[in-house]
């Protein structure tokens, strides 16, 4: 932690990073529900943004500057790496070549939908660490009957692979064929193989939410900056979500 006299006020970096006004920031230190490096902080507190690990009611602030957090609809035929031996379209053409962002999670070539793109370590690994949970929410189309049972065994969990049984998942038919599929694990290519094992193939998936994030209008192909309300969400998620069997 740095020392009385160098760094910046620890008020003046959480508002930059959109917790609230300074006032308001100023409350939260004096309420105690800011810490820094696990300790409490104190009002009046300077902080170094490149080393102090800050958090607000036990949720990480990303406060290092130049962070960017997009949010992106990947079409299908576009690989999640940051190149392809193939020569195929990869998801880092679809946002800014600078800074250099990663994918948090990923989603296989033929999958479309939502993805989070970053260059906050923390944040990514909140979100894809598996004790935390964070709900994925999927549209996918099938072929074959949807049957009663079919759902039943989706909801309880299926055996994908000899010994690796899914845990409890949301599925709703959707009519037409389409399900709508939650799970909050992260296996490979999870909701495909979950459908595999009921017989019921998947002809499109599209992953349609990030815990709390989602946005039907953003079109395919496209990105945009996630609010700073929404990268404050994700990681409140990530930190408060303990898994469990979903409701059935």
């Amino acid at each position: 932690m740095t020392g009385e006299t160098s760094g910046e006020r620890l008020q003046k970096v959480l508002a930059r990073a959109g917790i609230g006004s300074r006032r308001v920031c100023d409350e939260l230190i004096e309420e105690g529900r800011v810490t820094v490096n696990g300790e409490v902080a104190r009002p009046g507190q300077r902080v170094d943004v490149e080393s102090d690990r800050i958090r607000v009611d036990s949720v990480p602030v990303g406060v290092l500057p130049g962070l960017v957090h997009y949010l992106v609809n990947k079409p299908a035929g576009v690989v999640v790496t940051a190149s392809d031996p193939e020569g195929r379209p990869t998801i880092l053409d679809l946002v800014p070549p600078e800074p250099r962002v990663f994918s948090v999670g990923r989603l296989d070539y033929a999958t479309e939908g939502l993805i989070v793109l970053t260059n906050d370590g923390e944040l990514s690994q909140l979100l894809t660490h598996p004790s935390h949970g964070v709900e994925k929410e999927y549209l996918a189309q099938v072929r074959g009957e949807v049957t009663p049972g079919a759902i039943r065994a989706l909801r309880e969990g299926v055996e994908i692979e000899p010994g690796v049984t899914t845990q409890p998942a949301r599925v709703a038919n959707a009519g037409n064929n389409i399900l709508k599929i939650v799970i909050h694990e992260g296996k490979n290519r999870q909701v495909r193989r979950m459908c595999d094992a009921v017989s019921l193939p998947v002809i499109r998936l599209v992953r349609t939410r990030i815990g709390s994030i989602s946005d039907t209008q953003l079109a395919p192909g496209s990105y945009r900056h996630l609010t700073q309300d929404e990268v404050r969400k994700l990681s409140e998620v990530a930190v408060r979500t303990i898994p469990r069997l979903l409701d059935r």
